[in-house]
């Protein structure tokens, strides 16, 4: 790898890129308050069976595809899949947090001038545009493979929801560490799950997410927006 391309991974997948990560729990916080989570080992399977059976099946994979539809710039590919993400989000905060992560990404890569002038003009015109689709135009725009911006795409992940864990459950520093440890092997499986998964057989079938974020729409008593 790149010296280049690895010091762009680690600017996209640091928790300090200004996109709002932090304020987002995806229902995390909504499974502590249902007493799904209430120890480390709980935020850990918790965790890991997002990054499984949402992120692998979902996410990534449209990540992967959105990835070489910019690198081709297949402008209308791009745009009905980011309509199709969108439509995807299962609840009413799922779907904020993705669109207001998603412009925030696209400000900092427009403002940057990140890719090409007629790239750029192709993500400004999305709106909403869903974050996948930002962070996939960010990986083309510095020519990242596509298998690494996944691994950075879901290590982020991870730690945003490790990070949320600390806060909520709530756990200690080291316990954190632990859980981002446990799931490194669950990263590389995640992506290359990914990488096999063709567009027609992208699943976003999750109903204990999508109930569990439309409760917390309502929860008396909140410390993230999803």
């Amino acid at each position: 790898m790149r010296i280049a391309e690895l010091t762009a991974l680690l600017h996209l997948a640091s928790p300090a890129l200004p996109i709002g990560a932090f304020s987002y729990s995806q229902g995390l916080e909504a499974a502590i308050e249902a007493q799904l989570i209430t120890d480390a080992h709980g935020a850990r399977e918790w965790i890991a069976s997002g990054l499984t059976n949402v992120l692998a099946r979902a996410e990534l994979p449209f990540l992967a595809h959105q990835i070489g539809r910019w690198r081709a710039h297949d402008v209308d590919a791009l745009v009905d899949g980011n309509v199709e993400f969108l439509a995807s989000r299962e609840s009413a905060e799922l779907r904020r947090e993705t669109g207001q992560m998603g412009w925030s990404l696209r400000q900092l890569c427009t403002s940057l001038e990140w890719g090409d002038a007629d790239r750029r003009a192709t993500l400004a015109s999305m709106t909403p545009v869903a974050q996948p689709t930002a962070f996939a135009f960010a990986a083309c725009a510095h020519d990242v493979a596509e298998e690494a911006a996944l691994a950075a795409y879901a290590f982020s992940w991870v730690e945003n929801q490790a990070a949320a864990a600390l806060k909520a459950v709530p756990l200690g520093q080291l316990a954190g560490q632990r859980i981002i440890v446990a799931l490194r092997e669950r990263i590389d499986e995640a992506v290359a799950r990914a990488l096999a998964t063709p567009p027609q057989d992208i699943n976003t079938f999750a109903p204990q997410l999508g109930i569990l974020s439309a409760r917390h729409e309502s929860q008396y008593s909140r410390l993230f927006r999803s």
